[in-house]
């Protein structure tokens, strides 16, 4: 029996009844199972299966959702390193789905490394609107931005903020607001051992303390008729059905308009408490919130680009440090005050007056999308993706887009029969 705190199990029984703890109980003593998300920016469920040479099996949760074997080294995997899916738990993905949101709106994030939910939002959207995917730890937010470039998302705005600061930033602009909250988590002592080593009754008061706060924050945050989804990996009723009566209670122009709650023992996941809270129609949504970009030409990335890419060269946003990025299609007027670590897709740098790409630009893009590729596979793959140079045609030169299964997975550079190596260094897979 894996030993959790008495006082835990206690809260638990009187919560579950005795029949149904005791089916808690079993099943967090069996191994969790390991799930993904297919990225459908990148394949269809249906096309992620025909490429996956391992089993998966399809949950009840999401058509994007597969268990797969503790035998497959997945981080490993050509599936994983072009962006084809997030590995993420089954509970993990429905309150992205209670959330309800659509191409071309405006999303937030308001805690969201590293990344599991705001990339299935983005998806959900097409890629189109702004998604603002907020994380107030800069460390994380730098994990959320990997986990952005590698799946390919083109329409966040990263922010590394305070909740209240970016309320006060931008206050009554969103039509849909997620609070992936902070919590105890008591959904992850299956698998995270901290998380048991750290818990206590007290604990469980400060975190809901400090979620309160955070849904204050949101509440100013959300646009007039929004949606509020809230959400953690906790079972406590003190951080779940007691902090939503209590943000209602503080909030009368918002309505309960559902809740879920779900456990290891109802779901092959580790369990996930949700609640869908929509804000009345009647206040003020901030005016002129949003605008397109103020995109500008620069000739070395246009130079880059028509040497590169097919189609029309789009215009970057340049900062005076040389970095360009590719915007999403719209921007908040209100950017001073905004803690911003990316805007789109960092799409490389200006260096001695020639343009180099960054690895987020081949990761945005289908292959269709480059004038040269090379596809890899088989021991050429591994080694490009360990950082070695690879042989490729004599008769191609320049910038190419390195695919596996048909897809981008970086930059490489040929030179005379030889594909020079441009993964950055943190992300090589070593063999």
């Amino acid at each position: 029996m894996r030993r959790l705190p008495e006082a835990y199990l206690e809260r638990m029984c009187a919560q579950l009844g005795k029949s149904e703890f005791a089916a808690y109980l079993a099943a967090i003593e069996r191994a969790p199972k390991r799930a993904l998300r297919v990225n459908t920016l990148k394949a269809s469920a249906d096309e992620f299966c025909s490429l996956a040479d391992f089993p998966l099996e399809p949950t009840d949760t999401s058509p994007e959702c597969f268990l797969f074997g503790d035998d497959v080294a997945i981080g490993r995997h050509p599936l994983h390193t072009a962006g084809l899916c997030y590995v993420q738990e089954p509970s993990a993905q429905a309150p992205a789905e209670l959330l309800d949101v659509r191409a071309g709106i405006t999303v937030l994030d308001l805690c969201a490394a590293p990344g599991g939910k705001a990339t299935q939002l983005a998806a959900y959207m097409e890629n189109t609107g702004l998604l603002i995917a907020n994380e107030p730890v800069r460390s994380r937010a730098e994990t959320l931005c990997g986990n952005l470039e590698r799946l390919g998302i083109k329409n966040a705005l990263v922010t590394c903020m305070r909740p209240d600061a970016l309320a006060a930033v931008l206050p009554a602009c969103f039509d849909s607001v997620l609070v992936d909250a902070p919590c105890s988590g008591e959904g992850m002592f299956r698998k995270d051992e901290t998380a048991v080593s750290e818990w206590s009754a007290e604990h469980v008061t400060a975190c809901s303390l400090r979620q309160r706060q955070i849904l204050d924050s949101a509440a100013h945050l959300l646009k007039p008729g929004g949606r509020l989804v809230y959400s953690t990996c906790t079972f406590s009723c003190e951080e779940n059905e007691d902090t939503v009566e209590a943000f209602l209670a503080g909030h009368a122009d918002f309505i309960c308009m559902e809740t879920r709650r779900l456990y290891p023992h109802t779901l092959p996941g580790e369990g996930q408490f949700m609640a869908a809270l929509g804000k009345e129609n009647g206040g003020e949504a901030f005016s002129a919130f949003l605008e397109r970009p103020k995109t500008v030409r620069v000739s070395e990335w246009e130079t880059f680009y028509r040497e590169t890419f097919s189609g029309e060269v789009p215009e970057v946003l340049p900062l005076p440090d040389g970095r360009v990025f590719l915007p999403p299609e719209v921007l908040p007027q209100r950017m001073r005050g905004l803690r911003i670590l990316q805007a789109g897709v960092p799409a490389g740098e200006v260096r001695s007056g020639r343009f180099v790409p960054g690895h987020a630009l081949a990761m945005a893009f289908p292959a269709a999308a480059f004038q040269r590729s090379v596809a890899l596979a088989g021991d050429p793959l591994e080694r490009f993706l360990a950082g070695e140079t690879v042989a490729c045609e004599p008769a191609l030169s320049g910038w190419c887009a390195v695919t596996a299964l048909g897809r981008p997975v970086g930059w490489g550079k040929a030179v005379n029969g030889v594909l020079k190596n441009h993964i950055p260094k943190g992300l090589r897979i070593f063999r």
